[in-house]
């Protein structure tokens, strides 16, 4: 029992096999094939597969705690680089609040470009982060009790890497609840929580757009 993953061929998956190569299954699934050419994958399957978001909150967040520090290695090239992402989206984002018609407030607009912009440069450590890492993207299996799918690899410091979870909704909606994500993760981490909170609130807008519309959930 293997999963056939046949990828949308963009930017953000485009090193995906290579991420899951040098993890090794180690927290991840395992890559047992690739096609580069027909952006195929030939992966390990998770059974049962239950996402992380079936779990109730607090043992989802002790699996993140777990599973985040496995995957944070060293890495360089031929990953794209954390830098680079936020300075294009510090760069996009004024264009696609106007062009979808100014859909919230200006100040929250310039917030999020200030920390891109103050973030990029002057990081920490640069590891391989899993850039998506919400609690769709984390399933029950049998070689270990959860596992890690569908990177979209970048390199960047720690602080990034649980904006995510941070950010999602599916663990608890509401101010209570994202402060609650933000103080556990950062704390038992060891992260900066300001950076975290930097981050989270710049990729979200930063994904926030699509076809020229704002994504009502990722503005509130």
């Amino acid at each position: 029992p293997v999963v056939l993953k046949l990828q949308y061929p963009d930017q953000e998956g485009a090193h995906e096999a290579e991420a899951l190569s040098r993890w090794n299954g180690d927290g991840a699934v395992r890559l047992l094939a690739h096609d580069p050419d027909d952006w195929a994958l030939l992966l390990e399957r998770c059974d049962p597969g239950d996402p992380l978001w079936t779990a109730d909150a607090d043992e989802a967040l002790d699996v993140l705690t777990g599973l985040l520090p496995r995957l944070w290695i060293p890495a360089d090239a031929p990953f794209d680089r954390l830098a680079d992402e936020a300075a294009r989206w510090a760069g996009n984002l004024p264009a696609l609040w106007e062009a979808a018609g100014r859909p919230f407030e200006r100040r929250l607009l310039d917030a999020a470009v200030s920390a891109l912009t103050d973030l990029g440069p002057g990081q920490g450590e640069q590891v391989l982060l899993h850039q998506d890492l919400h609690s769709g993207n984390v399933l029950r299996a049998r070689r270990e009790p959860w596992l890690v799918i569908d990177p979209k690899p970048l390199v960047g410091e720690r602080e990034f890497g649980v904006v995510a979870a941070v950010r999602g909704s599916s663990l608890g909606r509401g101010d209570a609840a994202l402060r609650y994500r933000l103080d556990r993760l950062t704390a038992e981490l060891g992260l900066d929580r300001e950076r975290v909170l930097g981050w989270a609130l710049g990729q979200t807008l930063a994904w926030g757009f699509e076809n020229g519309a704002v994504l009502p959930g990722q503005v509130e």
